[in-house]
């Protein structure tokens, strides 16, 4: 067999490979899909993955199902739970980033362990005193919660993340730029942030991703069924009625998937160059 031939054989192999893991990957995706047409007797008592019959009453029923709240109002309360918090925190990370990264200045070395430190805290530890912040700050049963963590700069992996990027980018470009006449200011924005944008696009797609399935923060912060979120209005669905209607549930979760899917499919090429390139520099 030529080289030509084996070279072609081997790419063969290695898509098909590729095509079955994917589709691996995304069987629970494609079967809570076909679950969404299927009743209860379909999914507890058949192992087949095709319905008997196709109808989308489920998505209208699911869509209108919880007391008189309908999913169009919990999507409109995760986006602007999701989308604010998104940009606050790539805002904010960046610059604390940046200060880290570019800059001496006494205590930095202690500052940033301490940064780092607070990357080996559980969620289950810091919950505590910053909901006591937060009922003294009269800002529960709100979304101001995840902005005031996202302002000030409360998810370091992203800061770390950032600051890493920054580490592989030439000093002579910042020293060039003050020799033209920019300050530091101008510097960051006309220099630097253009070749920041593979990471700011990996923190703000993970931070996206993050907060719109989290369930457990929106449930200690948030308390008004009108203010809840896509991820909470799925949970409330399961006791909303006696008995289940499953189909239902997984109509709505495949509604609540379409967002991030979307999101991801968009920024793929950034999403891979910053988790190519942060990291491995420095």
């Amino acid at each position: 067999m030529s080289r030509k031939k084996k070279k072609l054989t081997h790419e063969i192999i290695m898509y098909v490979v590729l095509v079955g893991f994917g589709i691996l990957m995304i069987y629970p995706l494609i079967w809570m899909f076909f679950a969404s047409f299927k009743t209860n007797q379909e999914i507890y008592g058949g192992i087949g993955l095709l319905p008997e019959s196709f109808s989308w009453e489920s998505y209208v029923n699911g869509w209108n199902a919880i007391g008189g709240n309908t999913y169009a109002t919990f999507f409109k309360n995760s986006f602007m739970l999701v989308v604010p918090t998104t940009l606050l925190t790539v805002v904010a990370s960046m610059f604390v980033a940046y200060g880290f990264a570019r800059f001496d200045f006494k205590g930095k070395k202690v500052l940033f362990t301490l940064l780092l430190s607070t990357l080996m805290l559980p969620n289950a530890i810091l919950i505590i005193p910053r909901y006591s912040i937060f009922r003294s700050l009269n800002v529960l049963d709100s979304y101001w919660p995840f902005y005031l963590m996202s302002a000030f700069a409360c998810y370091p992996f992203f800061t770390y993340m950032i600051i890493q990027f920054l580490r592989g980018i030439p000093n002579e470009l910042d020293e060039s730029a003050y020799i033209d006449g920019c300050n530091t200011f101008k510097t960051f924005t006309h220099i630097l942030l253009p070749l920041l944008k593979p990471a700011l696009f990996s923190a703000g797609l993970f931070q996206f991703l993050w907060t719109y399935n989290d369930y457990f923060n929106s449930l200690i912060y948030v308390n008004t069924v009108t203010k809840y979120t896509v991820s909470m209005a799925l949970r409330l669905s399961l006791d909303a009625e006696s008995v289940v209607i499953w189909k239902n549930v997984m109509a709505m979760s495949c509604v609540a998937v379409l967002p991030v899917v979307i999101l991801f499919f968009l920024c793929q090429k950034y999403f891979v160059d910053g988790i190519a390139t942060t990291g491995l520099k420095g």
